[in-house]
């Protein structure tokens, strides 16, 4: 295990340190067989899944594959994947012969989707997030199946609640987080239809240094730009975490009605204003503020996650430093702001 006391100072150690499997995640991945499919491997959190995966099953002396799905449109993007020894499947899920042209697999990973540039754009989000999941959970329903979610399909709750938990009904708001939920429904039917061991995976904001709610801040204090409080609340989770929290899932994929659901992020909720604070210090630099906060925020209370498989390894002070310092130095970004002081679903 490398040291956790230390910001990566690359790229390619940022890598390594967001894709190191733990004894838990190795223990889990023991207990399946056949290779493993990554769908939607191209976005933000699909090299570090994918990554972790290769190597907790070249520690198991696995002979397994990992697959990783996606567009990739251009050479650059698939190349991290080839030189970690991770298939790459180029396919456009939304295609049917593409679709059925992916190899049968035994574990699959769903993180495809579509949220950014889909305000007003129903249509859309109902082909991305919800008719190409049906039919992929058809295509794999003999697999043991892990599906990316959101908080968003919860209400907003106050900061004093401590978020909402599995249990708490769904209340999308706004067309992303409808579609969303339309998502989770696709997959649940088809585990009711065949029987998938299913978990669904909602996920409050993972940090990997180029991107996150953090990210976003600290690139407004470095700018000079105020900081909005309208949303004056939120979770966060250190990628690596999410990444281990997400492959652990596993263990608790069951048929539908038993089909499991687990909220993934951080152990508290953050004020935008004390973290803003936090980092401006960090970065030498006066916080200027813009509105006032609003009392409630999209939050989740991921104690159960937490019990399962224990706390995340990064706390989120760890994190806010080390944002401050890769931030603070200039190293790369993906430029993707999260958005998360959108309130009202349109993204």
């Amino acid at each position: 295990m490398r040291n956790l006391h230390f910001c990566p100072q690359s790229v390619e150690e940022l890598d390594l340190l967001a894709s190191e499997p733990d004894r838990g995640v190795i223990e889990t991945l023991g207990h399946f067989d056949g290779d493993i499919l990554v769908a939607g491997a191209g976005g933000k959190m699909g090299f570090h899944l994918s990554l972790m995966l290769r190597r907790a099953l070249d520690i198991l002396g696995s002979g397994r594959r990992v697959f990783a799905v996606s567009r990739f449109g251009s050479e650059e993007s698939r190349k991290p994947f080839d030189d970690a020894g991770i298939a790459v499947l180029p396919a456009d899920l939304c295609e049917p012969r593409d679709l059925a042209n992916l190899p049968d697999a035994d574990t699959v990973f769903f993180l495809a989707g579509k949220k950014f540039g889909t305000a007003g754009a129903s249509d859309e989000l109902r082909r991305f997030n919800e008719e190409m999941p049906a039919r992929f959970a058809e295509r794999f329903a003999s697999a043991s199946v892990v599906a990316m979610s959101t908080g968003c399909v919860y209400p907003f709750v106050g900061p004093e609640s401590g978020g909402s938990r599995e249990v708490d009904p769904a209340e999308p708001s706004g067309d992303y987080a409808i579609s969303c939920l339309g998502r989770e429904r696709a997959f649940l039917e088809a585990s009711e239809r065949y029987g998938t061991q299913l978990a669904l995976v909602r996920l409050n904001y993972s940090v990997d240094l180029r991107y996150g709610v953090l990210v976003d801040l600290a690139t407004r204090i470095l700018s000079g730009e105020p900081v909005d409080l309208t949303t004056g609340y939120f979770n966060c989770i250190w990628q690596g975490d999410a990444v281990r929290h997400m492959i652990r899932a596993l263990d608790l994929a069951a048929p539908f009605p038993q089909a499991d659901i687990l909220n993934v992020t951080g152990s508290r909720v953050l004020s935008v204003r004390e973290v803003a604070e936090q980092l401006g210090a960090l970065l030498n630099l006066v916080v200027e503020f813009t509105g006032e906060e609003s009392e409630t925020a999209w939050l989740n209370d991921a104690s159960r996650a937490h019990g399962l498989f224990g706390a995340p390894k990064i706390s989120e002070d760890t994190l806010i430093e080390w944002v401050a310092e890769w931030c603070g130095h200039g190293r790369p970004l993906l430029g993707k702001p999260t958005c998360f002081e959108v309130r009202d679903g349109h993204f």
